[in-house]
């Protein structure tokens, strides 16, 4: 579910728990494609007879897949109205808990760790969270950066 805010209320948003987004299923496509964007042909990834015998007993996605997927989460969990731009700016503290094989689904919660006002428009700190259905260990947790420009 979308939390949806003016732009003149987001100075107190600091501490505000977003929820959770849908399932998203990591399929082999999604992970072949970013493969291919990004010339990661590891055989873990790609090689799924191949991977059947590796660590993991099946292929799995690139943990940069799985974190680029904040972005699109994010969107889904929160909308600010009235803003001109919104910019990805960054992320802090990005770690790759546990690999998310072929097939499993993943979500995102968030929660609003800061607000800070930059030039302009302010700066959140979003405490992410992506897991994976059924697990017992989430598989990336890093905090993102995004501005909101007025």
């Amino acid at each position: 579910m979308t939390t949806t805010v003016a732009y003149a209320d987001v100075a107190g948003l600091a501490g505000a728990d977003l929820g959770y987004t849908d399932w998203l299923e990591i399929t082999q496509e999604k992970v072949n494609t970013f493969a291919d964007a990004t010339g990661d042909q590891q055989w873990i990834h790609t090689d799924p007879e191949r991977a059947k015998d590796g660590p993991f007993g099946g292929p799995i996605a690139h943990g940069f897949l799985t974190l680029s997927l904040a972005v699109t989460f994010w969107t889904e969990l929160f909308e600010v109205e009235g803003v001109s731009t919104k910019v990805n700016y960054g992320l802090d503290k990005v770690r790759f808990i546990s690999p998310v094989k072929v097939g499993a689904r993943v979500r995102m919660t968030a929660v609003i760790a800061e607000v800070t006002e930059v030039a302009g428009g302010y700066q959140f700190g979003v405490d992410q969270t992506i897991e994976i259905e059924g697990g017992t260990k989430p598989a990336v947790v890093a905090r993102g950066l995004y501005r909101f420009y007025a």
